[in-house]
């Protein structure tokens, strides 16, 4: 049987998990939930830079990607940060809507999955 690795396990969910040179990351939001939407994805951009650092991987390795926007009318100032962060010719498939956050103050989650 494959070897799962899970990193940061509690009842609810792993931040990780790698499987087969597989890197699925958990949704990433920000800490700092005062900020707006360009800060609030920064934030989330340099967590998913981490935890992929971490992981063994980086994002030229990105397969695809899901962005929940408490507002989609925030997407043109989300991307312009997220096309910023990608390196040139590496964008992963990707999917970006609007969705009711867990707690209202959270402005975008993105979540990805890499290989090693």
């Amino acid at each position: 049987m494959s070897k799962i690795t899970r990193q940061g396990t509690n009842q609810i969910l792993s931040s990780s998990v790698e499987y087969h040179n597989f890197v699925f990351l958990a949704g990433m939001t920000a800490d700092d939930l005062s900020k707006d939407v360009k800060g609030q994805t920064a934030e989330v951009l340099a967590k998913i830079d981490a935890a992929l650092e971490a992981n063994g991987t980086d994002k030229t390795r990105l397969l695809s990607a899901q962005i929940w926007l408490k507002d989609i009318r925030d997407r043109g100032a989300m991307n312009e940060l997220w096309t910023a962060w990608l390196p040139a010719g590496m964008a992963p498939a990707r999917a970006c809507v609007e969705a009711n956050m867990a707690d209202p103050r959270h402005l975008v989650e993105i979540m990805v999955t890499a290989c090693r």
